[in-house]
């Protein structure tokens, strides 16, 4: 074996069907679109859902919900993971910049403590949110949880 003789397995690719090439191929005249019909014209596309004069699902189902378009998104940040990055990198306080340097949320996002864990440390820790647990967890030990 050479590079002069090398060739795919049998059977691993298949020619391409060449359409509408003539009579003589086998695919010319309609060109494997049948006859007539917005089908077989060019610049036919279906709208999407249509489902051939079927009542489409998006329709056929009900409309729910709602969204609340005043809703603030936090990421939330528990305090054993808080606790984890202080012993990691020696901090008495934490900031969102600390956050977003350790890979635990994106600078873009607004961050919230959860009260989720214990620390066992004084820790000064600075969020967008905190929630009730979090500041009662962090005063416990006599650390602030200052809201940005």
């Amino acid at each position: 074996m050479n590079l002069s003789n090398l060739k795919p397995a049998a059977g691993s690719t298949k020619t391409r069907k060449r359409i509408g090439r003539g009579p003589g191929s086998g695919l010319g005249g309609t060109s494997t679109r049948g006859h007539k019909g917005a089908k077989s014209r060019s610049g036919y596309s279906r709208k999407i859902g249509f489902e051939g004069g079927q009542m489409p699902l998006q329709r056929r189902l009900p409309k729910f919900g709602f969204k609340n378009i005043n809703r603030i998104e936090y990421k939330a940040v528990n305090l054993d993971v808080i606790q984890a990055l202080a012993d990691a990198k020696n901090l008495t306080k934490i900031t969102v910049s600390d956050l977003v340097a350790a890979g635990l949320v994106s600078s873009k996002r607004l961050v919230k403590v959860l009260g989720n864990g214990t620390l066992t440390t004084k820790l000064d820790i600075e969020a967008n949110a905190f929630s009730k647990s979090a500041v009662a967890a962090i005063e416990a030990l006599g650390g602030n949880a200052v809201k940005l």
